[in-house]
């Protein structure tokens, strides 16, 4: 090996090195873009209580068609955080449910809390309206993305 090829295979192992870390980098171009995972529930919060391992229904799992959570954890006037899933589920009327994208739509932070009728992201200030997403206060210039969730009974699942 020629010390031009050494140098051009360390350059592009580097590189890719490079890559591979920042796919997991936070999504810094400000369009809010999204996915779901399916993972299990973990880390959610409501509105006027601590982040809690798990949601109260006992689901283990929340992909489409999973349960989320039960109609009667998801606060009026308030809602519910579900980190792995990256959704916020809202109820800003008693019985009407509403899902959004827990990812500002300014830089790209997840939301931390539901209080006072928004959506609060810890990152910059952002503040979105727990009954439609649109910006309450910026910086955030965009509202966030609705979800798809189904209500059946008592159950709120994903899709």
């Amino acid at each position: 090996m020629t010390d031009g090829s050494t140098r051009r295979s360390m350059l592009t192992t580097g590189t890719a090195a490079l890559a591979a870390a920042c796919v997991g980098c936070g999504n810094q171009s400000g369009n809010g873009s999204s996915s779901s995972s399916g993972s299990p529930t973990s880390g959610s919060s409501a509105f006027g209580s601590p982040t809690s391992g798990s949601s109260a229904s006992g689901s283990s799992s929340a992909g489409a068609g999973k349960t989320l959570a039960q109609t009667s954890e998801i606060p009026e006037g308030g809602g519910m955080i579900f980190k792995d899933q990256k959704i916020v589920v809202t109820q800003p009327t008693t019985g009407e449910f509403k899902a959004f994208s827990a990812i500002c739509t300014h830089m790209g932070c997840t939301v931390s809390r539901v209080a006072d009728g928004t959506i609060d992201c810890p990152c910059h200030g952002s503040k979105f309206h727990i009954a439609d997403g649109a910006v309450a206060h910026g910086p955030a210039a965009r509202p966030l993305p609705a979800k798809s969730i189904t209500v059946s009974g008592n159950s709120i699942t994903l899709g």
